[in-house]
């Protein structure tokens, strides 16, 4: 079954045939589904208050040990929150109860980021359907497909230095590529 994607693809092989345009059909796919999928999950964060960030932030001190705490560094580290937006999310999710900051008992100068009652029970019922976003989003893919695009997914990734965070940092294995095997 041919998609826009295709329509595309087969559209510049009539006015570009010299080009190889076949990236395209990778990107194009992922920057398409990037749009669907950012947009069911805004829908479901939105039933329960949150946006992405909000959401990732409480998602992250929820599954961290309890007392479901971290640093605001721990927390950009273990989330998919950026620097420059954590203090700003940090401050919105204080003013809504759902988070508590202190000051650090092992360094003064740092604080505490800590899950309150109220954010982990918001936490709690958001996340079985952000859960059910995501499982109805891969219905059309059976299990044994779902582990595949995992895993090539997870190589582009790696590959682009995207383990290491939002830094641009090369990954270990595109280190070891560089140096011919060798890290």
């Amino acid at each position: 079954m041919a998609d826009h994607v295709d329509q595309v693809l087969a559209q510049w092989a009539v006015r570009r045939p010299d080009l190889d345009v076949s990236p395209m059909a990778v990107i194009g796919r992922l920057s398409r589904l990037s749009r669907l999928v950012d947009a069911e999950l805004r829908r479901t964060f939105t039933a329960h208050g949150l946006d992405s960030a909000s959401f990732d932030v409480l998602a992250t001190l929820r599954r961290s040990d309890p007392p479901h705490s971290l640093t605001p560094a721990e927390l950009m580290r273990s989330s998919m929150v950026t620097s420059g937006a954590i203090t700003q999310r940090l401050d919105r999710l204080e003013a809504r109860g759902l988070v508590s900051r202190s000051p650090s008992a092992s360094d003064g100068r740092s604080v505490v980021v800590a899950l309150t009652g109220a954010g982990r029970d918001l936490i709690d019922e958001a996340l079985p359907d952000h859960v059910a976003t995501e499982a109805r989003l891969l219905a059309a893919l059976t299990e044994g497909e779902r582990d595949a695009l995992a895993k090539v997914l997870g190589t582009l990734l790696e590959s682009l230095g995207g383990e290491k965070g939002e830094k641009g940092e090369k990954s270990e294995k595109s280190r070891k590529d560089e140096k011919g095997g060798k890290a």
